[in-house]
C-alpha cells in the first residue's frame, strides 16, 4: 500500500509537469491569435510561473544561503585582519614607550635638559591680515597667557610659514617666511640628500613663482628637484625636522656667481585660517 502512495505522488507529479509544458506550449502557440480568449493563455502564464517559482526555490534557497555563507567568511577574515592590526598597534605603542623611557635616561645621564627635536605646540586661529602687508605679517590669537614667546616658529598645515616677532597678552604677530623684509631673521634648513644633508639659509620669497629661496648653500652637487626642505636646529630657538617644502630648481644669482635653491613651500602661503605655534624648550636662535 505505501508504494502505491508513492508511485500515485510520483504520477501526479509527471502530471503536473506535462500539463504545464503543454499550457506553455499554447500560450506560446496562441500568443498572436487575437480571437482566442485571453484567459486560457492568462492561466498557462499564470500555472507556468507557479510551478517555475517552486522548482526555482531550492536553487534560489542554495544561492543565498552560498552568498550568506560568502559574506560570512569576509567578514571573519576581515575581523582577523583588524585584529592583527589592533596587536600590531598595540606592540608599536608598547615599543615608543621603551624607546621614550630609554630617551628620557639617556638624557639625564648625559645631563641634556632638551634636543633639537624637542618641542609641543598649540593651535592658534588668524585674527587679522592686513592686504598691504598680506605676504608679511598677521595675527593670531595666542599671546603670553598661551605661553608664546618671541621667536617662536609658526606653521599652518604640512610647512613652516613664519615665526612670532611681537607677543602680547592675549595675540601675537608672526612675520611670514614670504616676507619682503630684508632685516627679518632668517630660518637655517637643510636639504635631505642620499649622500649628506645639505645646509643653507632660507632668506627670500619669489613673489612671481610663489618659491622661497635658500642661500649660503654648502653644496649644490647632490642636491636634485623633489628633495625635501627641513629646519636644520642649529641655533637653538628653531626645533631641527620642521617642514618648509621640496627643491623645485637651482638658479644662479644675478651676478652668475653663487646658487640659490628655490623651494615649493609644503604651506599654502597665500591663505590659511589656523595655525601652529611650535613651543620649543630650548632657546637661543634666531
Amino acid at each position: 500500500m505505501q508504494k502505491f502512495f508513492s508511485n500515485k505522488k510520483l504520477i501526479i507529479l509527471m502530471l503536473i509537469i506535462i500539463v504545464t509544458f503543454g499550457l506553455l506550449a499554447i500560450s506560446v502557440n496562441i500568443k498572436d491569435k487575437k480571437n482566442t480568449p485571453p484567459v486560457i493563455q492568462q492561466v498557462g502564464n499564470d500555472t507556468v510561473s507557479i510551478v517555475g517559482g517552486i522548482f526555482a526555490y531550492p536553487t534560489n534557497a542554495v544561492k543565498n544561503a552560498t552568498s550568506e555563507f560568502s559574506d560570512l567568511y569576509n567578514t571573519y577574515t576581515e575581523n582577523r585582519r583588524l585584529k592583527a592590526k589592533i596587536g600590531e598597534l598595540a606592540q608599536n605603542q608598547a615599543k615608543l614607550k621603551v624607546v621614550q623611557e630609554e630617551n628620557k635616561k639617556l638624557k639625564e645621564e648625559l645631563k641634556l635638559n632638551a634636543t633639537l627635536t624637542d618641542y609641543s605646540s598649540i593651535n592658534a586661529s588668524v585674527l587679522s591680515r592686513s592686504p598691504s602687508s598680506w605676504q608679511n605679517y598677521l595675527t593670531i590669537n595666542r599671546g603670553q597667557t598661551s605661553g608664546l614667546k618671541k621667536n617662536m616658529p609658526v606653521m599652518s598645515g604640512k610647512g613652516l610659514i613664519g615665526r612670532i616677532v611681537e607677543v602680547n597678552k592675549i595675540s601675537s604677530k608672526v612675520e611670514l617666511i614670504s616676507t619682503n623684509n630684508e632685516l627679518n631673521d632668517k630660518f637655517a634648513a637643510e636639504i635631505q640628500s642620499e649622500n649628506k644633508n645639505i645646509t643653507g639659509v632660507v632668506s627670500k620669497y619669489d613673489s612671481e613663482s610663489g618659491d622661497l629661496v635658500m642661500e649660503n648653500v654648502t653644496s649644490t652637487k647632490d642636491i636634485k628637484k623633489g628633495q625635501k626642505v627641513i629646519t636644520s636646529g642649529l641655533g637653538g630657538v628653531t626645533p631641527r625636522g620642521l617642514y618648509i617644502g621640496k627643491v623645485s630648481a637651482i638658479k644662479k644669482d644675478n651676478y652668475g656667481m653663487t646658487n640659490s635653491v628655490y623651494i615649493v613651500p609644503a604651506a599654502e602661503m597665500r591663505n590659511f585660517t589656523v595655525v601652529t605655534v611650535i613651543k620649543t624648550s630650548v632657546s637661543g636662535e634666531k
